[in-house]
């Protein structure tokens, strides 16, 4: 009997111990399913409010801290232009505009401060000022031919003595560069008729005979001689006329010549003409009376200073230029002729300063000239001009500025490209209401 109770006592136990396992079981599915009832309601719940954040994006611009964000735009094509962010073809991030950068006045508009420090953009005043043409061109050196002097014979003869008998010689005025045997009879008869006269004390006849022996180029030293001694000669010196250099000597010792050949060329080179070939474009600016500038290749270093003194009336019609006289001071004889110059001549464009402003600061587009006013605040606005000379990377201001206005001097083609994407979005936000 007892171990019957026993029996029955243990079944007993394992149905209970199966019953409280069942009981588990059921328990934990049912938390299962609720947490996976919880877990879809909050991803469902998450994605609601993504879509409902996306929609709200694509209705209204987005805005970044204080500054509002008006639509994005194209960085190749500022045409192309978007309410929310996106990539072009390429890839590239479309680029936000703000609100603060689109003005509000007709012909202005804004730039950020982080745009024109990438752009590299700088501002300079309106100023009046005194505009100078640079005119450059290339010369040579040549001889002042006022100060040149040509000995020719007045008489045939022969060449005696040689005193001077190189070329390149500096020589002075009244020095003897040859002595000479006179041939000619007609020299040598009035010689004796000076003699006769003086002997006669026929006071015309002897002034005659001495004005007729200067004509042969006979030296007034010489004349003096006959006076004094009352004899003829047949040897007279040959003189130089001016101070200079000898740049031609066809006269040789020993050698025959007839009247009218030449026995000496001589030049003063204290002062020497830079004769500069002047490109036709660049004659409107020229005066004489100009300051030149002048270099040579032997010393580039060094630079002499020269002044306009003509400019010839005619142009090569191979090299369309101009010969343009220049005379330069050259007192210890550095510069010589046939030299190789570099010229630049200072051609003042109006005798009175000017409204001016650089090159860089003109937009032109072949028919019209822009520059772009800086105003304060980081505002642009965009200036038809009218543009007068052009002279050393100034032009000059007719009308459209004013003296002291600032504006743009680098940076011009952004500050374009940027002028005209807020015109044209301007424009479309106007058609558009």
């Amino acid at each position: 009997m007892r171990e019957f109770l026993e029996k029955v006592i243990r079944a007993g136990r394992a149905r209970l111990a199966v019953s409280d396992v069942s009981v588990r079981l059921a328990i934990a599915a049912v938390a299962i399913a609720a947490v996976g009832i919880l877990i879809g309601y909050w991803i469902s719940s998450g994605r609601h409010a993504a879509l409902v954040s996306t929609a709200s994006a694509a209705i209204e611009p987005q805005s970044n801290g204080t500054r509002r964000i008006l639509y994005y735009r194209n960085a190749m094509n500022p045409s192309d232009t978007s309410p929310v962010p996106k990539k072009d073809s390429m890839g590239m991030d479309y680029v936000p505009v703000y609100s603060d950068e689109v003005s509000k006045a007709p012909g202005s508009f804004h730039l950020s401060t982080e745009k024109i420090q990438r752009a590299g953009v700088l501002t300079g005043a309106v100023k009046r000022m005194l505009m100078v043409d640079h005119v450059r061109a290339s010369g040579t050196v040549a001889a002042d031919e006022s100060k040149e002097a040509i000995l020719n014979a007045r008489f045939d003869g022969f060449i005696d003595k040689l005193y001077v008998s190189t070329t390149g010689a500096v020589v002075r005025a009244g020095q003897p560069l040859a002595r000479v045997w006179i041939q000619s009879p007609e020299v040598l008869v009035k010689e004796a008729d000076l003699v006769g006269s003086l002997q006669t004390k026929a006071t015309d006849q002897a002034q005659l005979a001495i004005n007729i022996l200067r004509q042969y180029g006979v030296p007034q030293s010489v004349i003096a001689e006959i006076e004094r001694t009352g004899e003829p000669t047949r040897t007279i010196p040959i003189m130089a006329p001016f101070n200079g250099t000898v740049m031609e000597k066809p006269a040789v010792e020993g050698m025959h010549f007839a009247a009218g050949d030449m026995l000496f060329k001589t030049a003063d080179l204290s002062k020497v003409w830079v004769m500069a070939q002047v490109s036709e474009r660049d004659l409107a600016g020229l005066k004489p009376g100009q300051t030149a500038k002048i270099t040579f290749r032997d010393n580039p270093g060094q630079s002499f200073e020269g002044e306009v003194a003509f400019i010839y009336p005619d142009v090569n019609p191979d090299t369309r230029t101009t010969q343009v006289r220049i005379v330069v001071a050259n007192p210890k004889g550095d510069l010589r002729v046939g030299e190789y110059a570099d010229v630049r001549i200072d051609a003042p464009i109006s005798p009175e300063p000017v409204l001016a402003v650089p090159e860089s600061a003109i937009m032109d587009d072949g028919t019209h000239q822009m520059a772009f006013l800086a105003l304060p605040g980081g505002t642009f606005e965009a200036r038809k001009v009218r543009v007068g000379a052009r002279a050393n990377g100034y032009d000059e201001i007719l009308s459209g500025l004013n003296e002291g206005d600032r504006i743009v001097t680098s940076g011009n083609f952004l500050i374009d490209a940027e002028s005209n994407l807020q015109t044209a979005v301007q424009t479309m936000s106007g058609a558009s209401k």
